[in-house]
């Protein structure tokens, strides 16, 4: 059986019109190649589908039958047709994006995820959270299409990243700790040899590296009395006198009593969040996120907004968690 859309297209405009001459006004054709379509589909069918007159045109049974069947085909090519325009242009799909526990309090995140909602509503954002490392080797296996991450060291070729936000690293402490009355800021060194409570190592979380990093710089390795997989978790092990700890000063905003915040003071003593994804990733929805993350950034500097230019290129390659 040989029956085309525009056979079924023609087949409900008769129906609907009941009448050869407006149907084929409505379809842009003249009467006669119509009506020659319409025998054609009723041999291929094997079924008259309408009862014609000098006066009228009338469905038998079958052609109201016909009628329903083909009227929800034609609705099923449209939608898939529209469905199918709008995956290209980005207005449905999914978007699968790795973040890293503390990344909800930076302001960049918050204001990335509520605009591509708000412009994307029947777009799923599927976000997970996952460490800095995990979120690179997921997204170099494409489990996930971008992540917030903390900074890569070093960063693998074919990874494209956009930094949005950068902020102190600050020490945070009990009121009642001696380094608590220090006014204005600290020193990395001022912290040698107290206990510190730090995020475990084996999570390859970017800024338990970071600070292992500051305090050799000030010539001494972080005594580690508490290592812990979640910020909340070390801030109540610092307010229970576990130790002091660094963390980033967004993490201000989720800070338990009886705990201070003070900035250290070295230049190096900061950390940024960046949206990272594959260089040879060109799927519409992962590139205008990171569209949108280049152009948040540029807003808050003028002099540009740290990525890479959009054509690179690079070879796949897969980071492993600081020793």
């Amino acid at each position: 059986m040989n029956i085309e859309l525009r056979h079924l297209r023609y087949f409900v405009a008769v129906a609907e019109e009941l009448h050869f001459g407006k149907a084929a006004d409505r379809l842009g054709i003249s009467q006669p190649p119509l009506s020659q379509q319409i025998l054609s589909l009723e041999r291929e069918i094997g079924a008259r589908l309408f009862e014609r007159s000098n006066r009228r045109v009338e469905l038998t049974s079958a052609g109201k039958n016909f009628l329903k069947e083909a009227a929800e085909v034609l609705e099923r090519v449209d939608a898939a047709a529209v469905r199918a325009e709008r995956i290209h242009r980005g207005q449905v799909g999914e978007v699968r994006v790795g973040f890293f526990g503390s990344a909800p309090f930076v302001e960049g995140f918050q204001k990335l995820v509520f605009d591509f909602r708000a412009e994307h509503p029947d777009v799923d954002l599927l976000l997970e959270e996952m460490p800095t490392y995990q979120q690179v080797d997921a997204i170099l296996d494409g489990r996930l299409d971008l992540g917030f991450v903390r900074p890569l060291q070093p960063k693998p070729e074919s990874i494209q990243s956009v930094e949005i936000s950068r902020e102190r690293l600050m020490v945070v402490m009990r009121k009642d700790h001696p380094l608590a009355a220090t006014q204005g800021d600290l020193s990395v060194g001022d912290l040698a040899g107290e206990p510190m409570v730090l995020y475990a190592s084996s999570i390859g979380s970017g800024l338990h590296q970071k600070i292992v990093d500051l305090c050799r710089d000030s010539g001494f390795a972080p005594n580690v009395a508490q290592a812990a997989n979640a910020t909340p978790t070390m801030m109540g092990l610092v307010a229970a006198g576990m130790g002091v700890s660094i963390l980033p000063e967004s993490l201000k905003r989720l800070s338990l009593d009886g705990l201070k915040f003070v900035p250290l003071r070295e230049p190096k003593a900061e950390t940024a969040v960046w949206l990272a994804k594959r260089w040879d990733d060109r799927s519409f929805l992962s590139r205008n996120l990171f569209q949108q993350a280049s152009r948040l950034k540029a807003k808050a500097s003028p002099q540009g907004a740290g990525a890479e230019p959009a054509d690179g290129t690079g070879k796949k390659g897969r980071v492993r968690k600081p020793r």
